[in-house]
């Protein structure tokens, strides 16, 4: 009876994986914008004030509490 062992599966060694590099001919400039809302007295910005500041350009980027302060941090791209 002819019979053939298949060896066991033995991974190769491979170079390790270097994804592509990519090179930014110019830096992007961004301005700031934060609004601070005493969360006893005010509202935080609705839907409608949120979507102003989106047509302007202004992009939410972070937001934090220190109660009863809100801070809310918005960026934009500045155009050149």
């Amino acid at each position: 009876m002819n019979r053939t062992l298949i060896p066991p599966h033995e991974p190769k060694q491979s170079e390790p994986i270097r994804p592509p590099m990519i090179y930014i001919k110019q830096s992007a400039k961004w301005e700031y914008k934060q609004l601070v809302r005493n969360l006893e007295k005010e509202n935080p910005p609705d839907e409608a004030e949120l979507n102003a500041l989106g047509t302007e350009g202004w992009e939410m980027s972070g937001v934090a509490q220190q109660p009863p302060f809100a801070y809310f941090y918005f960026k934009r791209l500045i155009e050149k």
